[in-house]
């Protein structure tokens, strides 16, 4: 049933011209260099430290490490940090 809904979700993101992280609840990831990083559509924050940031998604966890990591905005689906950006892990 599933893979039904999901073939059903990616027919319609293509035939309205939606984008799939929207129509698949999926993270949007905006990055500036290794110093800014934007994540659309998160579920919460598990874990924050100057080093490491671990956000909880729909489906699976993100983590973000680095040095002097600041959150400089969150909202309830977005989150912006500053810092260093060493590494981005996606556990679906």
């Amino acid at each position: 049933m599933r893979s039904l809904s999901k073939k059903i979700n990616n027919f319609t993101a293509k035939l309205l011209d939606l984008p799939q992280d929207v129509v698949m609840d999926l993270p949007r990831i905006t990055m500036v260099g290794n110093v800014q990083v934007y994540i659309e559509n998160h579920r919460g924050v598990l874990h924050f430290s100057s080093e490491h940031l671990k956000l909880a998604l729909s489906k699976g966890q993100l983590e973000v490490f680095g040095k002097q990591l600041a959150i400089r905005a969150i909202l309830s689906e977005e989150v912006f940090i500053e810092g260093v950006i060493h590494d981005i892990k996606y556990h679906p």
